[in-house]
């Protein structure tokens, strides 16, 4: 084992051993994400990104309409396998 590894082992036992000591002492600070977790709340988009994703949809199915009897022969035929 090299001095790099010896040494990268020894501070992870003495952080553990922080941890450990912080937590006898009642003043534990987690660095867990889990418990840090901010805006779990609902995801908004702004308008200009409802517009953008609003004419990309349009012209999806402007695609498909204008291929209209080819998608849903495609489709008829996969629900009938």
């Amino acid at each position: 084992m090299n001095s790099q590894q010896l040494i990268a082992e020894l501070e992870t036992e003495r952080t553990r051993i922080d941890h450990a000591i912080s937590a006898l002492r009642g003043n534990v600070r987690t660095s867990n994400r889990t418990h840090n977790v901010v805006g779990t709340g609902k995801r908004h988009l702004s308008a200009a990104a409802k517009r953008t994703i609003s004419q990309a949809m349009k012209k999806r199915w402007a695609e498909r309409k204008k291929n209209g009897l080819k998608v849903v022969a495609r489709n008829i035929a996969r629900k009938a396998a």
